[in-house]
């Protein structure tokens, strides 16, 4: 009586765990055949903690490949009613496969099925991603991205290759963080895409160039000082590295690779120039007209050039004209020569001041109308030489100013 009572009991709980497990063959199968919203519905019963009967198949991980499968289903579907079943199917999605994993990892039954889950669940992230990238939602592509990369980390999926590293789309995701202003995020992926020599010195560049938005230009320069060690022919890098020492005031140390950069590049203009704007700074107007002159021989349209070097002589001649001013008033003599030396250095302005003028259509607002400015004053010191001639042009350089600021 008490062995048919006891095979009685063992028959009812194989029974139960037969029962949930056919539930999840049952969810299968209604997800073959289209019915995402049952098969849904039954899977959710057979991880219910609250649900009785599910013990045993809440601890099976086919359980939670089914459901993984599902979730996938959902994000892919095209009909509006399936895929508002969930809201974030494909992170419901990686956690069951997740879960799913670290159930089978002692008996390693399901390795295959899942690897080839978590392969199509990757596109599907990828997808994603794309997609919110597309609409400017960073935040939720970085997500995507980050989700996709995390399926790297899968204990069985690393041991298949260690060392592998996804440099494209590392690299897309920091590239997203940095559009989602998440600095540090993107500073992180960067680096690890660094590592692997991808875009060289171009990305380090990159890098600096955040760390100077959170103001740490410390580690600006130590990554642009790491780049060139790696990439010591590498513009790109020698250039920032003088923008940066620009930046911060310490013009030996710009000077020094910008003549690096020159040295490698003597035919670009950009770095002509920012040297002659280097001693421009620094108050040394000879160096910088004989830079700035260079720049001009090079290329015959750099606006920068010609304004800094109508500017230098435009504010030279003002000083002259100061000390014209202050010259005592029986020196007649003394005046006149002061006179003449601010003079002769506003006629060297002038052709400079006008040339910027015709090249100043791609500049800023505020740049047109300083050049407008300068050429209008410049005007207004000649005029007492030849007002007849001076005088129009001032007057119609003044109504240009007015209409570009109303």
């Amino acid at each position: 009586m008490k062995k048919t009572i006891i095979l009685l009991t063992l028959v009812f709980i194989a029974g139960l765990t037969y029962a949930q497990k056919g539930k999840v063959a049952t969810a299968s199968t209604l997800l073959e055949q289209g019915n995402i919203d049952k098969a849904l519905e039954t899977i959710e019963q057979a991880v219910d903690p609250n649900n009785s009967k599910s013990g045993k198949s809440i601890d099976w991980a086919k359980t939670w490949i089914v459901r993984g499968q599902i979730y996938q289903a959902i994000y892919e579907s095209k009909d509006k009613n399936v895929k508002g079943l969930s809201q974030d199917p494909l992170t419901e999605a990686l956690n069951s496969y997740t879960k799913a994993a670290d159930l089978d990892k002692k008996d390693q039954k399901f390795t295959k099925d899942l690897k080839f889950q978590f392969i199509t669940l990757q596109r599907d992230f990828s997808n994603q991603a794309v997609a919110a990238y597309g609409k400017n939602d960073y935040k939720s592509a970085l997500k995507s991205f980050e989700q996709y990369l995390s399926v790297y980390d899968i204990p069985f999926i690393k041991a298949d290759n260690p060392d592998y590293i996804d440099t494209v789309v590392v690299y897309n995701t920091g590239l997203t963080a940095f559009y989602a202003k998440d600095y540090d995020t993107s500073i992180r992926y960067f680096n690890k895409a660094a590592q692997t020599g991808y875009k060289g010195g171009e990305l380090y560049v990159r890098i600096a160039s955040e760390y100077e938005i959170q103001k740490d230009t410390a580690k600006a320069l130590q990554t642009l000082q790491d780049a060139f060690k790696k990439y010591p022919d590498d513009n790109s890098v020698i250039s920032e590295m003088a923008n940066i020492y620009i930046r911060t005031k310490r013009p030996d140390d710009a000077l020094k690779y910008l003549d690096l950069v020159i040295a490698k590049d003597p035919n670009n203009a950009q770095f002509l120039f920012a040297k002659g704007r280097l001693y421009d700074e620094m108050g040394k107007e000879d160096d910088a007209i004989k830079w700035y002159e260079k720049t001009i021989a090079l290329d015959s349209t750099y606006f920068g050039a010609f304004f800094n070097l109508g500017a230098i002589y435009y504010n030279l001649g003002v000083k002259e004209w100061d000390v014209a001013r202050n010259v005592p008033a029986n020196d007649n003599a003394k005046y006149q020569l002061e006179v003449a030396k601010s003079d002769s250095l506003w006629a060297k302005a002038l052709p400079y001041m006008e040339k910027s003028y015709k090249l100043m259509d791609k500049q800023t607002v505020a740049t047109k109308k300083s050049t407008m400015e300068t050429l209008k004053n410049l005007y207004y010191r000649l005029e007492s030489k030849d007002r007849a001639k001076w005088e129009p042009k001032y007057k119609a350089m003044d109504e240009q100013i007015k209409a570009l600021t109303q």
